[in-house]
């Protein structure tokens, strides 16, 4: 399968590239740690509000941040699918493919395509974090000035966030995904490679029941704040409260 085309010869890119890491809410194919307790369905929904916040924090971020950077969203299984498709118009983003046999590879791919382009700098976000502040997106970018590799780490050993400068293929190699392992060893790879690297904040990303319920009893506080104060988008509040009255009535 190859990268889809960008089609940017005639276009100037910004400087930075935003790449938005996310897969189609298919049932069954998402949020697979939170089902049980959750159904495939409840989990996909899930998964496709949060992909939802994602684009629509960030194209807040670009507009109130003023920042000058090209938003893409880095497509799983296809950039063809509907629901891309329809937030490729709706959101005015860009689509790629995710190309590649495991998550490092996929990530990889992405940093070589758009730097291929032009992109100087290039931050690659997980749509996990629905709560992310933007002044951490603006942190990460401002990081790269002074650094090659900029990492957000999440909660439970990974990240939920990584830019670069240039290509560094060592730092997806031999990664084992999705356990308390990946930071740690990226950064030893970064340093054994000459890089110099940043952290920004910490913050949590939604991948166990745990995390969900952290979620969840952090939404219902939301709601005593004035409206215009509130993080989390309405459309996942309504989800969250959902899931959180079935989940009572599992247990």
């Amino acid at each position: 399968m190859k990268p889809t085309p960008l089609h940017l010869s005639s276009l100037t890119p910004h400087q930075t590239a935003l790449v938005i890491f996310a897969k189609a809410p298919i049932p069954g194919q998402v949020k697979t740690r939170l089902s049980p307790p959750l159904t495939p369905d409840e989990a996909a929904t899930l998964h496709g509000s949060f992909v939802l916040d994602t684009l629509e924090r960030t194209k807040a971020a670009v507009t109130k941040l003023t920042l000058p950077i090209d938003r893409y969203l880095a497509c799983a299984p296809s950039a063809t699918h509907v629901f891309f498709k329809i937030l490729e118009e709706r959101q005015s983003v860009k689509l790629l493919d995710q190309v590649g046999a495991d998550l490092g590879a996929r990530m990889n791919q992405a940093f070589h395509t758009l730097f291929a382009h032009g992109y100087r700098q290039v931050v690659l976000l997980g749509t996990d974090v629905p709560t992310l502040p933007l002044d951490h997106v603006k942190q990460a970018i401002a990081s790269l000035e002074n650094h090659d590799l900029v990492l957000g780490p999440a909660l439970d050993g990974g990240y939920y966030l990584i830019g670069l400068k240039r290509m560094a293929p060592e730092l997806f190699a031999d990664i084992p995904w999705s356990t308390d392992q990946v930071l740690r060893l990226t950064q030893e790879k970064a340093a054994t490679i000459g890089l110099k690297a940043s952290l920004i904040q910490p913050w949590r990303d939604v991948d166990t029941l745990a995390d969900l319920e952290a979620l969840i009893e952090a939404c219902n506080a939301e709601a005593k704040k004035a409206k215009n104060d509130r993080v989390f988008s309405s459309r996942t509040t309504g989800v969250l409260q959902a899931l959180a009255k079935r989940l009572c009535s599992r247990t």
